[in-house]
C-alpha cells in the first residue's frame, strides 16, 4: 500500500505541476499541457488503484478483466477532464465544488469498475456501509480540494494537492477494506483473464511515466520560480524609479514595496512586507477599486497620522501569477495648492475680502435656502464717494492703499457670520443676518467710519460712502434681484447728495425702468437723427450789438416733444454717447452759422469725453473743411472740470484747436476744481463768468468782488469776458461798467431755433442811449 501511496503522491504532484505549467503557457501549447495534466491525473488514480490490487493477496487465483480494466482508465481520465474543465477560470466556489464532485465520481467509477474487473476463484461480498461512507467522504473531499485549489490566497491553494491525495487514499483504502473474498473451488477464472504478472509491467510503465512527468513538472516549477524571482527583482528595480509609492500585493498581502512608499509611510520594508494592505490603507477596499481607476484614500503613517493619498490599482504578471500593484500618490502638496487656488479664486487679492464670485455663491445659497423665511438677511451695497478723484489726481497706488484701509474699517463693524465682499473698484457688499435695525445701524456706522480722514503716504485724504439696503423678506426673491435692488437704492443715495443711506423702495424699479426706456430712446435718437440745435444769442455789453450765439443741443422726442439737455446729457455721458452727439452738434452749428452775418461767431460746447479724444483736432478741422466755415468764426467752450481728465491729451487738443485759428473759451469759470495755473497752461481766449455769480448781482458784495477780480485777471491775461445768465437790466449795466465784453442770458433771448435766430440778426442796431430808456423787446431783442 505504501507503493500505491507513493505513486499517488508522485502522480498528484506531477498533475498539479503540469496544470500550473499549462496555465503559464501560451494559448498554442496550453491545451496540450492541459491534456497531459488531465491524463497524468487519470493515470495517477488508475495506477494507485492497480498497485493496490496487485499488492492484494486474496489467497486464491486472481486476474484482471482487460475490458473493464481499460474502461476504468477511460472513465477516470474523462471524468477528471470534465471536472477540471468546469473548474478552470471560475471564481465561483459552488461551481468549483461541483467540479470536484464530478472528479470524485470519476475516481469512484475507476475504483469500482476496476474492482468489478478483478477476477478471483471465489465469491465477492461488500461492506456496503463502509464502501458508501468512504465514497461520500471522498466526494466531499474532492469538492473541497477543487475549491481550495482555485482560491486567490497562495497559502490556501497549497492545500489543494494534499486534499486531493487524501480523497483518493480514502476512497481506495475504504474500498479495499470493504471488500470480502471467499474461495470457491467450483469457480474458475475466465479464459480472457489477464494474470497479475502480465498486467504488472503495464502498471509499472505507467508509474515510470508518472515519475517522468513528475520530474518534468519539477523542472517546470523550478524554472517558473526562478523566472518569478527574476521578474520580481526587475519589478522592484522599476518600482524604485517611480515617484509614487508602490505596493506589490498577492491578493491583499504586501509582497514588495518601493523606496517611495517606505518614505511616505515612515516604515521600513520589513515592517510592510507580509502585512495586509488594509493596515496601510484602512479606508480602501482594494477589490472595489476598478483596474486603472484612481480613488481617494488615507494612509496611516508610522506615527499614526493620516496622509491623504490617491490610489491606483493595476495588475501585472510575475512568473505565471497575477499580482496586484497599488500606486499610492501623496496628495498633501496638491491639496495645499488647491486650497491656495481656492482661496485666491474666492478672495479679493487687494483687500483680502471675499470677492464677487464667492459672494454671489453665498448669496445664491442663502436666497435659495429652503428655510429662507426663518433665516432672513439684509444686503448692503456700498460705493465710495469721490474715490475716482483719488485715482485721477493721486494715482491708483494711493487709491489701492485707501481701499485696504476701507476694508479694515468695514471688518471692524461686523461680527462672525457676516460677509464683506469687494466686488471691484470701490464697490463693496455686506451680507448680514437680518436682525431688528441692525442693517441700518451698521450702515450708519459705516458712513461715520469711512468718512474719517485716511493717512496715506503723508497725505490726508477724505472720502465718503453711500449705502443702499435691500431685505430678503420684502425686496426680492433671488440673489440677483436683491443685488439689483440694493444697487438701485445705492444709486438713489448718490443722487441724494452722497454720504447717504437709502433703503430700496418699489418706486425705484419704476424709475429704473423709465431710465432704461430713456436709454433705448436715446440710442434710437442717434440713429433717427432726432437731435436739433438751438441757439442763445450773445451781445456786446456796451453797444447791444450781436456778437454771435452759443449752440445748445435739444432732443426732439417723437412723443415727449422737446427734451431739455439736463434730462439726457448726463445719461449720454454715462453711456459714452456724448462724443457722437457733440460731433453732430458741431457739424450742424458750423453749417447753420454760414447763414449768419459774416462777423458773427458760433460757440459750441466740448464735453470732457471729446477733450480726451485722440483725433479731436482732426475732427474739428474736417467739420470746418466740410462746411466751409472760417475757423475764426468758431468758438469752442470747455468747462474747468473737463480739464482734469487726461491733462496731457487735453493740453495737446486745445493747443491744436487754437492753432487751427479756432477761439477757445473757459466756461463756468470759478465753479470747478481747476487751478489758476490752467489759465496760463491752456490757450484760452475768453472767460465766461458762471450765472451762479451773476444771479446775485449787483446787490451781493461778494459776487461783485468775484466778478471784478475775474474781469481784472482776464484783462491782465489779454482775454475777453462774457457774463452768462444776465436776466435784468441792472446786471447788463454792471457788466458794461466793469468792462465785460459780452453778455448772454434771458435779457437778450432764450435759446431759439435757427430760423428764429435770423429775425434777431437784423442790420439795425440800437444805441446805448436807447438801452437806458427802452425794454429789451422794444430795443429789438427777443426774450
Amino acid at each position: 500500500m505504501s507503493a500505491a501511496g507513493f505513486v499517488c503522491l508522485i502522480g498528484v504532484y506531477a498533475s498539479f505541476s503540469l496544470a500550473q505549467h499549462a496555465g503559464r503557457s501560451e494559448e498554442s501549447s496550453r491545451q496540450r499541457w492541459g491534456f497531459l495534466a488531465i491524463l497524468s491525473a487519470g493515470c495517477t488514480a488508475w495506477a494507485t488503484h492497480m498497485i493496490a490490487l496487485l499488492a492484494f493477496q486474496p489467497g486464491m487465483a486472481s486476474g484482471f478483466d482487460p475490458l473493464l480494466t481499460a474502461l476504468s482508465l477511460v472513465f477516470v481520465v474523462a471524468g477528471i477532464g470534465v471536472g477540471i474543465g468546469l473548474a478552470i477560470g471560475t471564481r465561483d466556489r459552488r461551481l468549483r465544488f461541483f467540479a470536484g464532485l464530478v472528479l470524485g465520481l470519476s475516481i469512484t467509477l475507476l475504483h469500482y469498475v476496476g474492482q468489478a474487473g478483478y477476477r478471483v476463484a471465489g465469491t465477492v461480498s461488500w461492506d456496503v456501509g463502509l464502501a458508501g461512507g468512504t465514497v461520500l467522504a471522498s466526494l466531499v473531499m474532492n469538492g473541497i480540494a477543487m475549491v481550495v485549489a482555485g482560491e486567490r490566497n497562495r497559502s490556501l491553494r497549497r492545500f489543494g494537492a494534499p486534499m486531493l491525495f487524501a480523497a483518493i487514499a480514502v476512497l481506495h483504502l475504504g474500498g479495499m477494506t470493504a471488500i470480502q473474498l471467499t474461495f470457491d473451488p467450483r469457480i474458475r477464472l475466465p479464459d480472457y483473464t489477464m494474470a497479475p504478472n502480465v498486467i504488472a509491467p503495464i502498471v509499472a510503465g505507467v508509474c515510470l511515466g508518472l515519475m517522468a512527468l513528475a520530474f518534468l513538472g519539477l523542472r517546470f516549477t523550478l524554472n517558473a520560480r526562478a523566472q518569478t524571482r527574476r521578474d520580481q527583482a526587475r519589478l522592484r528595480e522599476l518600482a524604485n524609479l517611480a515617484i509614487e509609492g508602490l505596493a506589490i500585493c498577492d491578493g491583499a498581502v504586501i509582497t514588495a514595496v518601493n523606496d517611495s512608499l517606505q518614505k511616505l509611510s515612515g516604515r521600513t520594508r520589513d515592517d510592510l512586507i507580509g502585512q495586509d494592505l488594509g493596515t496601510l490603507l484602512p479606508t480602501t477596499a482594494l477589490q472595489e477599486l476598478g483596474l486603472r481607476e484612481e480613488g481617494d484614500a488615507e494612509l496611516i503613517g508610522a506615527n499614526g497620522q493620516l496622509v491623504p493619498v490617491r490610489v491606483l490599482r493595476s495588475e501585472v504578471t510575475v512568473g505565471s501569477a497575477k499580482q496586484t500593484v497599488v500606486a499610492i500618490r501623496d496628495q498633501r502638496e496638491r491639496l495645499k495648492m488647491e486650497a491656495t487656488f481656492r482661496r485666491l479664486a474666492y478672495t479679493d487679492t487687494l483687500t483680502g475680502l471675499t470677492n464677487r464670485l464667492r459672494f454671489n455663491e453665498l448669496l445664491a445659497r442663502k436666497a435659495n435656502h429652503p428655510q429662507r423665511s426663518q433665516n432672513p438677511f439684509a444686503l448692503l451695497a456700498l460705493d465710495l464717494d469721490r474715490f475716482k478723484w483719488i485715482n485721477d489726481t493721486l494715482g491708483h497706488s494711493v487709491g489701492d492703499l485707501v481701499l485696504q484701509q476701507v476694508a479694515v474699517r468695514l471688518e471692524e463693524l461686523v461680527q462672525p457670520g457676516d460677509t464683506i465682499a469687494r466686488l471691484g473698484g470701490d464697490e463693496f457688499m455686506l451680507l448680514l443676518p437680518e436682525e431688528k435695525d441692525r442693517a441700518r445701524d451698521i450702515a450708519e456706522r459705516a458712513v461715520l467710519s469711512l468718512r474719517q480722514p485716511y493717512a496715506v503716504q503723508g497725505l490726508t485724504i477724505e472720502i465718503g460712502v453711500s449705502v443702499g439696503i435691500a431685505y430678503s423678506q420684502t425686496d426680492g426673491d433671488t440673489g440677483d434681484e436683491l443685488t439689483s435692488n440694493a444697487d438701485l437704492a445705492l444709486y438713489r443715495a448718490k443722487q441724494s447728495g452722497r454720504n447717504r443711506i437709502c433703503k430700496f423702495e418699489p418706486q425705484m424699479l419704476l424709475d429704473a425702468l423709465a431710465r432704461r426706456t430713456l436709454e433705448m430712446d436715446l440710442r434710437l435718437a442717434l440713429q433717427r437723427d432726432e437731435f436739433v440745435v438751438h441757439y442763445q444769442p450773445q451781445i456786446d455789453a456796451s453797444t447791444g450789438a450781436f456778437q454771435g450765439a452759443e449752440a445748445l443741443v435739444r432732443w426732439q422726442h417723437p412723443t415727449k416733444g422737446l427734451v431739455s439737455p439736463a434730462d439726457f446729457i448726463p445719461l449720454a455721458e454715462e453711456l459714452g454717447l456724448i462724443g457722437t452727439i457733440g460731433q453732430k452738434v458741431l457739424a450742424v452749428a458750423c453749417r447753420e452759422a454760414l447763414s449768419w452775418p459774416s462777423e458773427f461767431t458760433v460757440a459750441v460746447n466740448l464735453s470732457a469725453h471729446q477733450l480726451t479724444e485722440i483725433d479731436l483736432v482732426q475732427k474739428v478741422a474736417a467739420v470746418l473743411s466740410a462746411t466751409g466755415l472760417p475757423s475764426s468764426r468758431l468758438e469752442l467752450e470747455v468747462t474747468e472740470s473737463a480739464l482734469l481728465q487726461d491733462t496731457d491729451r487735453t493740453h495737446a487738443n486745445l493747443h491744436g484747436i487754437h492753432e487751427l485759428g479756432v477761439r477757445v473759451s473757459l466756461d463756468d469759470f470759478g465753479t470747478g476744481y481747476s487751478s489758476l495755473s490752467h489759465l496760463t497752461q491752456f490757450p484760452f481766449d475768453k472767460l465766461k463768468i458762471d450765472q451762479s455769480f451773476v444771479r446775485r448781482l449787483p446787490g451781493d458784495n461778494n459776487s461783485v468782488a468775484i466778478v471784478q477780480a475775474v474781469v481784472g485777471l482776464a484783462d491782465k491775461l489779454k482775454m475777453t469776458v462774457t457774463m452768462e445768465g444776465v436776466e435784468r437790466e441792472e446786471q447788463r449795466a454792471f457788466a458794461k461798467r466793469e468792462g465785460c465784453q459780452g453778455i448772454q442770458g434771458y435779457l437778450v433771448s432764450r435759446p431759439i431755433a435757427s430760423h428764429e435766430l435770423g429775425e434777431l440778426f437784423d442790420p439795425h442796431r440800437v444805441s446805448d442811449h436807447e438801452w437806458n430808456r427802452t425794454t429789451p423787446v422794444e430795443a429789438g431783442l427777443k426774450r
